[in-house]
């Protein structure tokens, strides 16, 4: 029998064989992969040498993890494959906790937005409408990856040691860090333009305004959400729970109330210092990015936040400016009166978007972790175009976890909307018209988020690009100007069929 065939019977009788360097096959137990249905498995040759190295072994530090002698195919502790075996009961029990404590976040966060929205720094500087999505789209594009890319971390053994705790905790926090300014100073910029396009008006003082606003926010709350990130994941593994259903809705509860909160607090504080002192605004701006050699060069020590520090920023600025075309569709609804009862709910249907398609998206990435490297060994073919039946009605266990994430959508939602209404925020009457319109906006949203991620997280695994790296970014800025859009476009549909005055934008 040729080594091809041999490969096929194998796959068929649920065993892969793995190859190593010296050509000696050895029998792997594929029982994990779960129902074989769900994927279809390609095995290519191994282009790897006796030490070859793959992005998980680059998480630790100097490549602590890899091996010391000639022979790879040393076992992996099988506490890995333990999330691919979860219930939808399973699933939906560890999700939904944190689940509800990211929605009430996103509650607090949109009570806070629907208070700050009258203040002057708002009222004279509506470009820092602009930076809200962009700058709660970081836990997106930072937080998130860092809970994504920690947890699987985490699920396959690399985090099982103080010392390689310390060597993934300290690079990564550096590299957020370095993101964070970047990413807060390019969203500085993005709002200054799209707040001159339409106007053709532009203003020194409230364009270096809004770069000392965006630059601190982003740092401190990356500094802080990190922190807090660290000691989430730390904890899950101690007590049994899978990262990877709990890490990312605990970053989005904390991530919109922390940064809306100090963006508020900021702004205001250095729009009062623009009137009495000019150079506060710019002094504050060179005092972060004076520190960004810093966090470089602690970046740098590490080898996987090194690969991420130079070809990361792709996924990280392109997500910001999806979110800031969000912030621009925010702008200019909340700066009309009629439609100010937007602002209240508008980080939570963001929110609950982004964190239900983070906890998808991270868990199919750990899945896909299982099973070899991104673009080579075995891997998972991806789905050119999957269809929607695959991606919620198959039998596979990623499968399973979008049925059981779509359906928290509307309790949730019913949850989060109860809650505005008694503690009677906002400006808008929550009508059976209004709460239809709603639901409609926020089911298409998550439909259309956890589809996308389906096929994203695959593609891009098929390429050979790490999903914690790139995937969540682009689909929880795409659940921010896919929410912010649908609530717009709901507000005004509501308006012209007549939902008005003692409703929406009362």
């Amino acid at each position: 029998m040729s080594s091809v065939e041999h490969k096929e019977v194998a796959l068929a009788n649920g065993t892969a064989h793995h190859e190593d360097y010296n050509g000696n096959l050895e029998q792997v137990e594929t029982d994990f992969l779960g129902p074989r249905d769900c994927v279809g498995l390609a095995v290519i040759d191994s282009r790897a040498n006796a030490k070859g190295t793959c992005e998980e072994d680059a998480l630790l530090e100097n490549g602590s993890q890899s091996t010391e002698s000639d022979d790879i195919s040393t076992d992996r502790d099988p506490t890995p494959t333990e999330p691919l075996k979860e219930t939808s009961f399973s699933i939906g029990l560890q999700v939904l906790f944190p689940f509800l404590l990211a929605g009430f976040g996103t509650v607090g966060a949109g009570m806070v937005l629907d208070i700050v929205q009258h203040w002057d720094v708002f009222q004279e500087v509506t470009e820092v409408f602009i930076l809200v999505p962009a700058l709660l789209g970081l836990k997106g594009n930072l937080e998130m990856t860092l809970a994504s890319r920690l947890s699987t971390a985490a699920n396959i053994g690399q985090m099982d040691t103080a010392k390689e705790q310390l060597a993934m905790i300290t690079g990564n926090m550096a590299l957020i860090q370095v993101q964070a300014t970047v990413v807060g100073f390019l969203a500085s910029l993005a709002a200054v333009i799209f707040g001159w396009i339409p106007d053709g008006n532009f203003d020194v003082g409230h364009a270096v305004l809004l770069c000392a606003s965006s630059v601190a926010t982003a740092f401190i709350a990356s500094l802080i959400l990190g922190m807090i990130m660290v000691g989430v994941i730390i904890g899950s593994r101690k007590i049994g729970i899978n990262p990877d259903n709990v890490a990312t809705p605990i970053a989005a509860s904390l991530g919109d109330l922390i940064t809306l909160a100090l963006l508020s607090g900021i702004s205001w504080g250095l729009y009062k210092e623009l009137k009495l002192n000019m150079y506060v605004n710019p002094l504050v701006c060179a005092f972060f990015v004076a520190l960004l050699p810093l966090w470089i060069i602690i970046a740098k020590r590490n080898p996987a936040t090194r690969e991420v520090l130079y070809s990361g920023w792709e996924p990280v600025i392109i997500a910001m400016a999806i979110s800031s075309i969000g912030g621009l569709i925010l702008d200019r609804t909340v700066s009309d009166p009629n439609f100010a009862g937007m602002a209240v709910f508008t980080p939570v249907i963001n929110g609950v978007g982004g964190n239900l398609v983070a906890v998808q998206a991270s868990r199919i990435s750990t899945y896909l972790h299982m099973l070899g490297k991104p673009g080579e060994g075995v891997v998972v073919v991806p789905r050119k175009c999957p269809t929607p039946c695959g991606t919620f009605f198959s039998s596979c266990v990623n499968s399973r976890s979008a049925r059981v994430l779509f359906l928290l959508v509307v309790p949730g939602h019913l949850v989060f909307l109860y809650t505005i209404s008694s503690m009677q925020a906002g400006h808008t009457t929550l009508t059976l018209i209004f709460v239809v319109f709603y639901m409609t906006a926020a089911l298409l949203q998550v439909l259309t988020l956890l589809y996308i991620a389906d096929w994203m997280v695959h593609w891009m695994w098929g390429r050979g690009m790490d999903p914690d790296n790139f995937a969540i970014p682009y689909l929880t800025a795409l659940g921010d100007l896919l929410g912010t859009g649908l609530l717009a476009l709901s507000f005004h549909v509501l308006w012209l069929i007549g939902d008005r005055d003692t409703d929406v934008g009362d």
